[in-house]
């Protein structure tokens, strides 16, 4: 799910009037802004505001119909533009001030603390330039409230009830601004071109039903993210003592018909060392052993090739440089060669032993050359199965990572070899290694439930 996208929709919604219903009881939106259309003239009498540069609403649709109890208006008819009363302070000077305890505003937020302040009241900004404007990474429209400072970047906005700055925000938000938008470079949007801004204005009690729902699903959608990311570390730990679990003979029953790994081992290898540091494992259960790696595979150390022996046209066969050809699980091939030194065939488990310590994968491709950042991991299938194997290692990964040395992290072939792995009856690998993917499958179903 795209929140971000999910957010904009909402916001869309309520400029169109969909978010929420009208109400025929509603003072219309005319008679408010003939409320404060005499408002602002009585500031002007007063000398408390300037009189707003008379603007005409864009010409450019943005909706098709107008909503019962609506108007439309401009964002210089409708508000105040204090625009006059900020002051930019420069970097130098700032460097310079003692006291910064008040927030120094920009066109996207605040940029750093001043030692006084301008406004002491809840206020709209709206950034005049930068690239954010068209991008829309962060919101164009966002508050100031308490004691703050203003540069000349962001417009400074009031409004003879200040609850209509807040529709306004969502406006503002909500729309694109490239059509009020000059200059490509340097992106701004001047105060005659944020004066012509068109505002389809709700009658007062909609608006605020507005904000009201707003709030609502948008505290939905925060609880939504938090929760997606509290879903993902549970799956990451789930699948992480499930791995604990099989390696230590607790994720499926033993099964006393099955033949010992032990006899298994002697039968392909009458002269294989069964014994090794249990380490990590301790007792094991009964018809599992512990033997080193090395007495169950064969391991092949990757060899850098020159840049003339390798191609980026698709001739000869893949050759993976280092962890970067690991992108989401998956092998991106970007290189070939048509003279490979070591290959790895598919089957083998390559991992990453050089700069980024412990990806592993499982080539499923065919022959690969391997460049030093890799090491191929060829198991003995007679004796271990190639996934089992494979989750063993995952299982490790904490574990490899940590043997890493070097200023450019790097692991051994004796870092692997030597280490000591709990090896099942081949019946119970086949048990372990379903029931691994069994589980697994069902923590995907349930993260992928909530990314559609």
């Amino acid at each position: 799910m795209d929140t971000k996208k999910l957010r904009q929709k909402i916001l869309d919604l309520a400029i169109h009037g969909k978010l929420v219903p009208q109400n025929p009881n509603d003072e219309p939106a005319s008679v408010l802004l003939e409320r404060i259309r005499a408002e602002k003239e009585r500031l002007v009498k007063e000398g408390k505001i300037k009189k707003s540069k008379t603007s005409k609403t864009s010409d450019t649709p943005h909706y098709e119909n107008i909503p019962d109890g609506w108007c439309v208006t401009n964002i210089g008819e409708l508000l105040i533009n204090r625009d006059g009363e900020r002051k930019p302070v420069s970097s130098a000077i700032r460097s310079k001030q003692e006291n910064k305890i008040f927030d120094y505003y920009g066109a996207a937020g605040v940029i750093d603390k001043v030692d006084a302040y301008i406004f002491d009241e809840r206020l709209l900004l709206i950034g005049e330039d930068g690239a954010n404007l068209l991008s829309r990474s962060k919101d164009n429209a966002f508050f100031a409230e308490g004691k703050y400072w203003v540069n000349n970047h962001a417009h400074v906005l009031d409004a003879t009830d200040k609850f209509i700055l807040d529709y306004v925000a969502i406006v503002i938000n909500a729309m694109k601004l490239d059509d009020y938008v000059t200059g490509s470079a340097q992106p701004k949007l001047s105060q005659d071109n944020l004066n012509k801004i068109p505002i389809y204005l709700p009658p007062l009690k909609e608006q605020k039903r507005i904000l009201v729902e707003i709030n609502r699903l948008f505290d939905l959608i925060y609880k939504l993210e938090l929760g997606k990311a509290d879903l993902a570390t549970i799956v990451k730990q789930a699948k992480t003592k499930i791995l604990d679990l099989a390696i230590h003979g607790k994720l499926v029953p033993q099964d006393p018909s099955d033949e010992p790994a032990s006899e298994l081992l002697k039968r392909i290898n009458p002269k294989a060392e069964l014994t090794c540091d249990k380490g990590l494992y301790g007792k094991v259960p009964d018809g599992w052993t512990t033997i080193n790696i090395s007495q169950i595979s064969e391991l092949l150390s990757g060899r850098d090739l020159t840049n003339i022996d390798c191609n980026d046209n698709e001739e000869g066969i893949p050759y993976l440089i280092g962890a970067s050809n690991i992108v989401n699980n998956q092998l991106n091939i970007t290189r070939w060669t048509n003279k490979p030194q070591v290959i790895s065939s598919k089957g083998d488990i390559l991992i990453s032993c050089k700069g980024t310590i412990g990806e592993i994968i499982l080539n499923n491709i065919g022959d690969i050359h391997i460049a030093r950042q890799f090491m191929a991991i060829r198991s003995n299938k007679d004796c271990i199965i190639t996934e089992y194997f494979l989750y063993y290692l995952f299982s490790m990964v904490h574990n490899i990572k940590e043997n890493a040395r070097g200023v450019i992290p790097g692991i051994s072939r004796e870092d692997i070899l030597t280490k000591c792995i709990p090896l099942p009856p081949l019946a119970e690998q086949n048990r372990i290694v379903a029931k691994i993917e069994e589980l697994f499958s069902s923590l995907d179903n349930i993260q992928k439930a909530l990314e559609v």
